[in-house]
């Protein structure tokens, strides 16, 4: 008896893999909406030029804006028209809520770009490889490759898919699913904080962030070599769909709107499920108040949160294009993606490696994570990049984010400027943003080299335009931890948490947190001993309940700068379980 609202997707591959006869059901007999379905401007059923998304949004072609108001004039629409959709769908969404037509409602956007150049195309200034070569290739749109290789640098024509120049033009509500081990996660990062700035009065306070621990196919539980606990995200985005389009297409008080905006995972320790992290956060804001923490690159390939003194002599690799350091996981599409073990590449000579003592306590970063080096190449362009790992205690350094500066880009996208060889410069690598306990007894470690392959290209280091290097050179780098130099890694811890020991000092007697905390079956309790101690002393920890009744005493033999891990299984002296409670423990 229509009319009805309209859900809309719009897609550059064929209709029949786009949708499928569940999902038709869901749309139109499940949940009641028209559903229309268009391919982009000459893609498969589509008429004219094949654009990449240049005509989706506000420029001279306006094919999004076109389409809704065409909808909104038919005798079966309501009016109210929203958008669905993942990746290429997405970035059309996003392209299509900066062009403003006055018909669009809402936007369910999943796994998307909202900055074509910089989300998608270049990081840092360094072309992504396998993931704009390889997607273009398997669209038969090769043709583009040479496009961006005639305009590697950010121009003007880049302004029509960067919906960063349209913030304030979008006036819809927008629930935005990204996964923190996706392609473009920070840029849907960016759309929601970046809309919420502005006054739209359909769109302030009405975006929607959710969070999950998930690479580019946000079906899968597996996060590479990861899997991490109750992360599962297919029925919380099913129900966020039907919530959220009957909400703002049929006005139904569906709740969502009361939701705290934000939603993520905290990724912690896979091994320990009931250890900090591993489990979902509802927040007000993003990102949320945090402290930087400094972790400085030091000698003996050290990561400490003390920074260096004047003496300390600089860390050399080289670097040849022609044996790059190869891909291992990361934000990919068509290649492994997710959380790897880098151990493999750390054993090369052309990575540097620094890396913490065992936390005493857990380190809670949430936000955007930055690594500042001070460098100097014998070329006039390079490289260089970045990964933060999480080591688990039987030594796997698993992957949590990496990045990547092309030199001559380094305080510009739009201009190129040139190293002076043997010139000390600083270099800041983003590592776009995560949400991670790194747990007791772990440790966080930073490599830094000149390449990661193909996952971006590799630098021929001759400072010729792309991809128009008729030879490569070695690069001979040098990275500075100095007083004057202090090359860091910058992490967003959250604010009103103490910043845990790190790198422990020798003289330090420490009696860490308990890991988990609360726990059910079973403790840890982590200890450190300074060098300077009598070592006959009697060492004792004990545990107390409330009233102050001991209830279970350990003798402990110690050893200089040995870190003990004592477990307790919440028994008593005899052996018996003690009832669930508060409970205090002293190391004397």
């Amino acid at each position: 008896n229509g009319p009805w609202p309209t859900i809309l997707i719009r897609a550059p591959y064929s209709i029949e893999s786009t949708v499928n006869d569940l999902l038709i059901y869901m749309f139109t007999d499940g949940m009641g909406y028209v559903l229309a379905v268009q391919n982009t401007r000459g893609r498969f059923q589509s008429e004219g030029i094949d654009s990449l998304f240049f005509s989706d949004g506000w420029g001279k072609l306006r094919d999004g804006y076109d389409t809704v108001e065409w909808i909104a004039k038919q005798p079966w629409s309501n009016g109210k028209i929203g958008t669905w959709g993942a990746s290429a769908f997405g970035i059309t969404q996003y392209l299509l809520a900066g062009a403003a037509p006055p018909h669009l409602t809402c936007c369910l956007v999943m796994v998307a770009a909202s900055n074509l150049y910089e989300n998608a195309i270049f990081y840092g200034g360094e072309y992504r490889k396998s993931l704009v070569d390889g997607w273009l290739t398997y669209m038969g749109n090769e043709s583009f490759i040479d496009f961006f290789v005639q305009h590697p640098d950010y121009e003007p024509t880049y302004d029509r898919v960067n919906l960063s120049t349209r913030y304030d033009s979008v006036n819809v509500p927008i629930l935005h699913i990204a996964g923190w081990h996706d392609i473009f996660l920070q840029g849907q990062i960016d759309a929601f904080s970046g809309i919420e700035k502005w006054d739209g009065p359909n769109a302030k306070g009405k975006q929607k962030l959710v969070i999950g621990p998930w690479v580019h196919d946000i079906t899968s539980t597996e996060c590479g070599e990861l899997t991490f606990p109750n992360s599962s995200g297919l029925d919380e985005i099913a129900s966020l769909t039907i919530n959220w389009f009957d909400r703002w297409l049929k006005n139904k008080k569906t709740g969502i709107e009361d939701e705290p905006p934000v939603k993520f995972y905290l990724m912690g320790d896979v091994d320990k499920p009931e250890g900090p992290g591993n489990r979902w956060i509802e927040r007000q804001d993003w990102p949320p108040p945090v402290d930087t923490l400094s972790l400085y690159l030091r000698e003996d390939n050290m990561l400490s949160p003390s920074p260096p003194d004047f003496s300390e002599p600089p860390d050399l690799f080289d670097y040849d294009p022609n044996n790059p350091v190869p891909t291992l996981g990361g934000r990919n599409l068509n290649i492994d993606a997710g959380s790897y073990d880098q151990r493999s590449v750390e054993s090369r000579p052309d990575v540097l490696v620094y890396t913490t003592d065992p936390l005493v306590d857990s380190l809670t970063v949430i936000g955007r994570i930055t690594v500042t080096v001070y460098a100097s190449s014998d070329r006039l362009d390079t490289d260089f990049t970045a990964k933060l790992c999480d080591v688990y205690p039987d030594g796997r350094s698993m992957l949590v984010a990496d990045g990547i500066i092309q030199a001559r880009h380094r305080n510009s996208l739009s201009e190129e400027e040139f190293l002076t060889p043997g010139g000390i410069y600083k270099f800041t690598i983003d590592l776009w943003s995560t949400a991670i306990v790194f747990a007791p007894g772990h440790r966080i470690r930073l490599s830094v080299s000149s390449s990661n392959y193909p996952r971006f290209e590799k630098n021929p280091n001759t400072g010729e335009p792309f991809r128009q290097n008729t030879t490569t050179q070695i690069a001979h780098q040098t990275i500075y931890h100095d007083w004057a130099h202090s090359s860091a890694l910058c992490l967003p811890v959250l604010k009103g948490t103490p910043l845990p020991e790190v790198a422990v000092e020798k003289h330090l007697t420490i009696l860490g947190q308990n890991y988990p905390n609360p726990f059910n079956n079973e403790t840890l309790i982590p200890l450190r001993f300074p060098d300077r101690m009598n070592f006959k002393a009697r060492t004792h920890l004990t545990i107390f309940d409330i009233t102050g009744r001991c209830v279970k005493q350990w003798k402990i033999s110690v050893h200089p700068f040995e870190r003990i891990i004592v477990k307790w299984q919440g028994i008593d002296k005899k052996g018996n379980p003690l009832p669930a409670g508060v409970y205090i423990v002293r190391l004397t």
